[in-house]
Order: C-alpha cells, then sequence, then structure tokens
C-alpha cells in the first residue's frame, strides 16, 4: 500500500519523531521543487499577451527561470519554499509591482507604490492544515520587513472555486490582510508591515504577534 507524504509525517508525529520544516529562498537551484504546473505557468510574470504567445509557441518553463533570474540579480529574494522531512511542500513567490507585468491588468490595480505584491502561494494537498500557510506569509513579511519594505498587497478571488494562480480573499483576509480597494470578484488587499518593523527589540515576537494568532489553513487551498 502506497502511503502519502503527509500521513508519513503524521505516523512520524504519532511516533514521536521530530518533524523537520524549513523555509528557504527560491532560487534557480530549487526552481524545479515547485509543482510541475506552477514551475511552467508564467500568469503573473508576462503581460497576458505575452503570456499566451508563450503558452502557444513558446517555452513557459525557461520564461518562469528567465524572470526569476533577473528579479533575483536586479532585486534579490522573490519567493520561498517550505519543506517538510525533505518534501517540497508549498511555496509563495512576491515581487516588486514592477517586475510583475501582469498585476496591471486588474481592476484594482495598481499596487500601492510602497508595496511588494504577493503573487501567488500553493499548498500541496497532502499537507494542507499543517499550518504550512501561515509560515510562508510569516516568511515573506520577515524577509520584507529586514529589507523595509512597508507593506505587502495580493489580489483575491472572492469567488475562487478551483486551483488557479489567484489566491482565495478567504486567505487573504484569515492571515490577516484587509482590502483596500473593493471589487466584486477581484479586491486589493493590504498587510501593514509597519507595526512589525517598529517592534525593534524582537521582530520574530512581533511578527508572530501580527500573525501567529491566525489560522488560515481552513481556507487556503491549492491554487
Amino acid at each position: 500500500m502506497r502511503i502519502s507524504a503527509m500521513t508519513r509525517v503524521r505516523l512520524a508525529t504519532m511516533g514521536g519523531s521530530e518533524v523537520s520544516r524549513r523555509l528557504v529562498n527560491v532560487t534557480l537551484d530549487n526552481l524545479d521543487d515547485l509543482p510541475r504546473r506552477c514551475r511552467r505557468c508564467v500568469f503573473w510574470e508576462l503581460d497576458p499577451v505575452s503570456g499566451e504567445r508563450a503558452q502557444m509557441s513558446g517555452d513557459p518553463g525557461l520564461e518562469k527561470e528567465a524572470w526569476i533570474s533577473a528579479t533575483l540579480l536586479e532585486w534579490g529574494s522573490c519567493g520561498k519554499i517550505c519543506y517538510v522531512d525533505g518534501v517540497p511542500a508549498g511555496f509563495v513567490l512576491y515581487a516588486p509591482p514592477l517586475y510583475v507585468p501582469r498585476s496591471v491588468a486588474f481592476p484594482t490595480s495598481p499596487v500601492s507604490a510602497d508595496a511588494v505584491l504577493l503573487m501567488t502561494a500553493h499548498i500541496i494537498p497532502e499537507f494542507s492544515g499543517g499550518g504550512l500557510g501561515r509560515m510562508l506569509i510569516q516568511g515573506v513579511a520577515k524577509d520584507l520587513t529586514r529589507r523595509g519594505v512597508r507593506a505587502i498587497e495580493a489580489f483575491g478571488d472572492l469567488k475562487w472555486e478551483q486551483p488557479g494562480c489567484v489566491m482565495p480573499a478567504e486567505y487573504l483576509l484569515a492571515v490577516g490582510f484587509k482590502t483596500v480597494r473593493p471589487h466584486l470578484r477581484f479586491p486589493r488587499l493590504r498587510l501593514e508591515l509597519k507595526t512589525a518593523v517598529s517592534w525593534r527589540e524582537d521582530v520574530e515576537v512581533a511578527l508572530e504577534r501580527l500573525l501567529g494568532s491566525m489560522t488560515p489553513e481552513r481556507a487556503l487551498r491549492p491554487v
């Protein structure tokens, strides 16, 4: 009988073994650890016309790689991958709106000039409900706080029904985002980081206070 990765983790936990969870930056070396569909998806990285052209006649995987490479060189870390006992369990991508051509196509654009755009997040279904969604958002918040970014913004989908590139608005609200521009389908939401920055004595504790009490896993579905 084949045992799923999440079942193995739960069995290890029940047996008293320590389950290893670690968060690392997305790089060209670990890009292939993204789910295959996400590895080849350039929804956010290209404008609608270029994205369609890449899907029809180009190689979206190479376009994705080129985007990651350029963003890392010009801006820095733009994603996190979460591993559970060495198994890729989820990821998140983020970047300033200048690096995300698709962002201007949304009816609630543009993203605020002082914010970084949370593009997309994905939890492997086998690992849902384990706190990884919160862990990913905390990792992004900690990274951006250290880099002096004031806020994170994202476009949410109020009518999310199935996997896609836009995150469920319900999930974003669950981890502390607030609506800054309403829309019937794609509101723009914002998470302020200035409070965490002001708690200079212990940024880690500050971010736990800001985000740690949230329980988004009930709302986070694979996207």
